[in-house]
């Protein structure tokens, strides 16, 4: 099955995007966006913790104001930068960005060393996981017949933003052309108000113990999935029971992978990822 023929996608340079969500016009523009020095781009794959990092940002910057993440959409309080803006809503930080864009279809001027990279990455039999289970649920993108069918779209890259591997590759590679912040999502869920700290130091901000804590409540996962304004329930979903945030944990791959599939998996991922300097946590402990 070519990258093409996928229900919901269409090609764009290589990149898979989502007909419904996308289009190639606005990705075409993007390489000419000018990016300011006060500019924060935060970059995952896919399923790697991009509403977490939208929940932080936009609380990090109203100075640890609660009222901000419960009366807005996060959508319109962080943007997406491959997504039109709604002009006729405001957008509230506008120095603030999230993307899923591979390196090669960021803006230049962000190439020039513009701005601020947080880059946030996740083990990839979780995103593969957590993927699958998006894809079940929404709308606008084709329905799995299998994990196992899922399992190699994904390792081959025939999903979404194409291939996890690529992805961290391309962007860990040339790390050193931005101001960059390499986290992960296991040591956020291990270690959240650390976490935090080290966004509240890349960015030169400064947050007293009260409005910290505060911050690492209403990132939980638990106070977010709560909260209508951050929980995407307003994406429409294929079945009642489903949910945008799902379970937000570390090691869920173990409920879904066979031993087989984690363990061809394994020697794929060894091979691809042989000279990534990074070690990944696979479970919580």
């Amino acid at each position: 099955m070519t990258t093409a023929s996928k229900i919901g996608l269409f090609q764009f340079k290589g990149c898979n995007f989502i007909t419904n969500i996308h289009n190639p016009e606005y990705l075409a523009e993007i390489c000419h966006f000018e990016i300011k020095e006060s500019d924060v781009i935060t970059v995952t794959y896919p399923k790697s913790g991009t509403t977490w990092m939208q929940q932080i940002l936009c609380l990090l910057y109203s100075n640890g104001d609660p009222a901000l993440v419960q009366s807005k959409l996060t959508v319109e309080r962080v943007p997406w930068m491959e997504v039109p803006i709604d002009n006729s809503k405001d957008i509230l930080l506008p120095h603030l960005r999230v993307t899923h864009l591979p390196y090669r279809l960021i803006p230049k001027t962000l190439k020039k060393g513009n701005g601020k990279v947080i880059y946030v990455a996740r083990n990839p039999k979780d995103v593969a996981v957590s993927l699958y289970h998006f894809q079940n649920y929404v709308t606008f993108l084709e329905t799995p017949s299998s994990f196992q069918e899922f399992l190699e779209d994904f390792i081959d890259g025939r999903l979404i933003y194409c291939s996890w591997f690529d992805h961290i590759i391309d962007w860990y590679s040339h790390k050193d052309e931005f101001d960059f912040l390499f986290l992960t999502y296991e040591d956020m869920k291990k270690d959240l108000k650390g976490s935090i700290q080290k966004i509240c130091d890349f960015l030169g901000k400064k947050l007293d113990e009260d409005k910290l804590d505060l911050m690492v409540e209403e990132c939980s996962f638990k106070a977010m999935r709560k909260n209508p304004k951050a929980n995407y329930e307003h994406v429409e979903g294929k079945h009642p029971k489903g949910s945008f945030l799902r379970k937000g944990i570390v090691g869920d791959w173990k409920n879904l992978f066979t031993v087989a599939q984690s363990e061809m998996f394994d020697r794929i991922y060894q091979e691809r990822m042989k000279d990534f300097p990074f070690k990944f946590i696979w479970d919580s402990k």
